[in-house]
């Protein structure tokens, strides 16, 4: 398996959450990570990026499970006769 890397988007204010995008090889797998907030409400970065971490190892356990994957390309429209 291809090393697991990660990009972090940026904080939404509104869902509490940052964008994720994990790599591992071929595989992209996407989500948001629920951010870390400081006792005055404001976002942490720092600590966010540690909880990212920790979801990334969960990410990399399910990719070696097989459970998350590449996904299969959609089928190309053909067109008919009647278009």
């Amino acid at each position: 398996m291809s090393e697991l890397s990660f990009k972090i988007g940026a904080f939404n204010a509104e869902t509490r959450a940052v964008p994720v995008t994990f790599t591992s090889g071929e595989i992209v797998h996407k989500r948001d990570v629920n951010a870390v907030l400081k006792a005055d409400g404001s976002y942490d970065k720092t600590a966010t990026k540690a909880r990212v971490e920790e979801v990334a190892m969960g990410v990399a356990h399910k990719i070696d499970a097989g459970v998350i994957t590449k996904p299969e390309p959609e089928p190309a429209e053909v067109a008919t006769a009647s278009e």
